[in-house]
């Protein structure tokens, strides 16, 4: 997750602004109008220049982390973790250049404000979608749909980041901005219900799939009924700092969600990437950790 913030910070928000720079460069010089290089860049090369940086980062996981891209949820971090990297950078250079150096601290603390408070989640809704995409591809066996998901997601990323830098090149003043930022809202509130819903068809995932590991004995009935809470695994880990055992605690309740996921992985698509043997090798591990307990 570090490597991913860092790709944000680092990788794509430097590629982005070198390349956004040159193309409104050039679309300048060809021309001669600063508002048709300003509407262009922000309208069409940025959505799509932005939004394939920041999702090579979550390619390279899924690429490479196969494995451990589990879930919906997965994605949406993944995603969301770039895009905040790439956040942070951009809006250091924003609120610097165009809030202190044009108006000193009161620009700084008018552009903190719209930045970081009116449309500080953009970034992570925009490359949510792509990480959806990704794990709808990873989560299914049907070809087509692990094929075309990741385009639509990625093209969602795009239209979405587009629809926002329209709104703001538009509607200008306090109307325009408190118009937009309702927009902007509205978006986030609808892709925070959608985490909800994942959060709760994977605590509906804990509940089914651990609940034989409780007549294997590989957990008590009470580690069970902490491991498909997410409250009480808070709880649980809290309460082991003061009894000595915090690390023990944290690794069997991460482990047991993992073999909750891989079991349902089996369910879906088979022995693909070896499943069996990696439920084989988390369900010792649980077993371990139980007993340690």
């Amino acid at each position: 997750m570090g490597a991913v913030f860092l790709w944000g910070a680092v990788i794509s928000a430097g590629g982005a602004f070198i390349i956004n720079s040159v193309f409104g460069i050039s679309i300048y010089v060809l021309t001669g109008s600063e508002t048709a290089s300003n509407l262009t860049t922000s309208a069409l090369i940025a959505p799509f220049i932005e939004e394939i940086l920041k999702g090579i980062a979550v390619l390279l996981v899924f690429i490479f982390y196969y494995q451990e891209f589990d879930s919906f949820l997965d994605g949406i971090l993944y995603a969301g973790i770039a895009a905040l990297g790439f956040a942070a950078t951009e809006n250091t250079y924003y609120i610097y250049t165009f809030g202190f150096l044009e108006q000193g601290w009161q620009g700084f603390k008018t552009l903190s404000i719209i930045r970081l408070g009116l449309v500080g989640w953009q970034h992570p809704f925009y490359s949510a979608f792509f990480g959806i995409g990704l794990a709808t591809a990873r989560l299914n066996q049907n070809r087509i749909v692990r094929f075309t998901a990741p385009f639509i997601g990625l093209g969602l990323a795009m239209a979405s980041h587009a629809i926002h830098n329209i709104l703001a090149t538009f509607f200008q003043g306090i109307g325009g901005i408190s118009f937009s930022t309702i927009i902007d809202w509205i978006g986030w509130l609808m892709m925070l219900g959608f985490i909800f819903i994942a959060m709760r068809i994977e605590q509906s995932d804990l509940v089914i799939n651990l609940k034989d590991e409780v007549e294997l004995q590989n957990l008590t009935n009470s580690q069970y009924q902490t491991a498909v809470s997410g409250l009480k695994v808070s709880s649980s880990r809290i309460k082991s700092i003061f009894q000595g055992n915090y690390q023990k605690t944290t690794l069997l309740y991460r482990t047991a969600a993992k073999l909750a996921l891989k079991k349902k992985q089996f369910k879906r698509l088979g022995d693909e990437k070896d499943n069996v043997a990696t439920i084989k090798a988390l369900r010792e591990a649980v077993r371990n950790l139980s007993k340690s307990l």
